[in-house]
């Protein structure tokens, strides 16, 4: 188990990385008020914003009385639900300490933008791999994803804290990220298709997402695998 806290790696272009602090108090917020419905209620509204990829390619249809979002829509609702704290609290601290690096690599409005790109891929990439699934997908984990892809590109050297089961050692990014990525290949390879559970090709999907986007969407004076250091 590791844990980013804390990224030593000045930011260049903006003074404060807004909307990432914006999309971890929504989330946090969101969570608060799924955590205060219900359990029935609870379910119903997971499945009414979740991503279900059955759904999402026509397959199946939810009930009317549901409610919710267009199928086409909950690429991006889904994003801003978590199943569970520790779900929530992993998913915020990576965005945290990584993602306003990215927004200052972009600038506010386009890091919003790659953030909803990299989520739109990540969901696509789980539907792709199991599309009769009615197992609704929810969490930012493919959006930050492509955050981790992005940084491994345009930060490899940057030391990070991290906490390693028990102790706060400084790390290089590629070495955490590196580790990361290479997990979830592992528990994709591992896990079958229709197995519910963590969906790992989505954050697959969601890191590449954010490898290919950082090239083409960063500030031109930004520089690729840290080589202003």
């Amino acid at each position: 188990m590791f844990l980013p806290l804390h990224d030593e790696n000045p930011l260049r272009h903006i003074r404060f990385g807004y909307w990432t602090a914006a999309i971890v108090v929504a989330c946090v917020l969101v969570f608060g008020y799924q955590a205060l419905l219900p359990e029935r209620e609870a379910i119903r509204f997971v499945y009414a914003y979740g991503t279900i990829p059955s759904v999402l390619f026509g397959r199946d249809a939810l009930p009317p009385e549901l409610g919710g979002l267009p199928a086409k829509l909950s690429v991006f609702s889904s994003m801003f639900l978590h199943g569970s704290f520790t779900h929530l609290l992993g998913n915020m601290l990576f965005l945290w300490v990584l993602g306003d690096n990215i927004e200052d690599a972009l600038g506010h409005f386009r890091y919003v933008i790659f953030y909803l790109l990299c989520g739109l891929a990540a969901a696509i990439a789980q539907a792709v791999v199991d599309p009769s699934s009615q197992v609704p997908m929810i969490g930012a984990s493919g959006a930050i994803s492509g955050v981790m892809g992005a940084y491994l590109v345009l930060h490899p050297h940057a030391p990070i804290r991290t906490l390693v089961f028990y102790s706060v050692i400084s790390l290089p990014a590629f070495v955490i990220l590196g580790l990361w990525i290479l997990f979830q290949f592992g528990y994709a390879l591992m896990t079958p298709p229709g197995a519910a559970g963590v969906a790992w090709w989505a954050h697959i999907g969601g890191f590449l997402a954010g490898v290919i986007l950082i090239f083409a969407m960063r500030y031109r004076d930004v520089p690729l695998f840290d080589r202003n250091r």
